[in-house]
């Protein structure tokens, strides 16, 4: 019997400056795809081509994960611009992580909308389809990372993009299958064994259950870890031992 592949994601390169969040390396020895930042929300050139000299060095691909330009708030404050203006700015940053990721020798594979963005793509029509837009409009052979059944999917698809379904592992769900305010109790999730099995439960199950107990079916080909959330490197190998035992096999949705 083939056995199934799977991908483990998280958000890598959200540093500036001297300054520097998460454990990239560490993650880097665990994830198969990582999401870098592309300079909006956090990262810049030295950043961009240490993450991906890095992801290459070990087997990691990586992809464009662009956002608003908002670095105090790590591209998390939802910015009010016109359908143009994002993307146009989502293009931009892509363009920029292709070409760090040259110098790395390495290249982009896949783009998957940060924060606030990503919020308002899964929301909102226009923005969805302004998000793949740049993608297609940049590199159509780029695949793109969304969540299941809502606009930014919808989005990808007319656009005829090869769309990647992601869910969540730290975080829970709404009732609409888009993910819950981080405002609400329990909306993020921190002790890696209970992740772990919550993870192997839904790729198991191909659902998500919400805050409310609802369950919600969804196709499932890549697991995100939040890099950087406190406990994230040990959340991300308890995910990946998890996903092992079950007869997965970890490896990137679109390598390099």
């Amino acid at each position: 019997m083939t056995r199934r592949n799977i991908d483990l994601n998280a958000d890598l390169g959200e540093g500036f400056g001297a300054w520097r969040m998460g454990d990239d390396a560490a993650l880097l020895d665990i994830v198969t795809s990582a999401n870098v930042a592309c300079g909006f929300h956090a990262g810049d050139p030295d950043i961009m081509v240490e993450t991906a000299s890095a992801a290459q060095a070990r087997g990691v691909a990586i992809g464009a994960h662009p956002g608003f330009f908002d670095v105090r708030g790590l591209g998390r404050t939802p910015i009010r611009e016109t359908p143009r203006r994002i993307e146009r700015d989502v293009a931009y940053q892509i363009g920029a992580l292709q070409a760090c990721a040259a110098l790395a020798g390495t290249r982009v594979t896949y783009v998957k909308a940060h924060g606030a963005l990503a919020n308002l793509a899964n929301a909102e029509d226009d923005i969805a389809e302004a998000v793949a837009r740049a993608v297609a409009g940049v590199d159509r052979s780029l695949a793109f990372v969304v969540m299941p059944g809502l606009p930014a999917e919808r989005a990808g698809l007319r656009a005829g993009l090869r769309t990647i379904r992601e869910i969540y592992a730290d975080r829970a769900y709404a009732d609409d299958g888009s993910l819950a305010l981080l405002s609400a109790p329990g909306a993020v999730l921190h002790d890696a064994r209970d992740i772990a099995t919550r993870v192997r439960r839904m790729v198991e199950d191909g659902a998500a259950t919400t805050l409310s107990g609802r369950r919600i079916p969804v196709g499932i080909d890549t697991v995100c870890v939040h890099g950087d959330n406190p406990g994230a490197v040990e959340a991300a190998r308890a995910v990946r031992a998890e996903l092992e035992a079950a007869g997965l096999v970890l490896a990137p949705f679109a390598p390099y």
